[in-house]
């Protein structure tokens, strides 16, 4: 395991519920090549902190990558709901745009 991400999980051991850490950790293991623990990390960000924006675009595209259209479908779907209700609008073009993509 790389220092980065036994530092981002010392970091959560301190405090789990922190939403950028766990953000952190998930892309820290998708560079690593740990899709797996990638997605688990993501999918337990958005069932902790559904408001966390950028969890959809990353965690959709992950699952983009890994053949799981459908689901990725319904994250980006999700986030663009999560982001229009916080006016994150910036987000909900960039969520848009990849479910565009996806189904094109």
């Amino acid at each position: 395991m790389n220092n980065t991400i036994q530092l981002l999980k010392s970091f959560l051991e301190m405090d789990p519920t922190d939403s950028f850490t766990q953000f952190a950790l998930a892309m820290e293991y998708n560079k690593a090549g740990d899709v797996h623990q990638s997605e688990i990390t993501f999918k337990k960000l958005v069932e902790a902190d559904p408001g966390y924006v950028g969890t959809y675009y990353h965690l959709g595209k992950l699952l983009e990558v890994l053949g799981k259209v459908d689901e990725a479908r319904s994250v980006f779907k999700d986030g663009i709901v999560v982001a229009e209700n916080s006016n994150d609008q910036h987000a909900a073009s960039e969520l848009k745009q990849a479910l565009l993509e996806l189904d094109f």
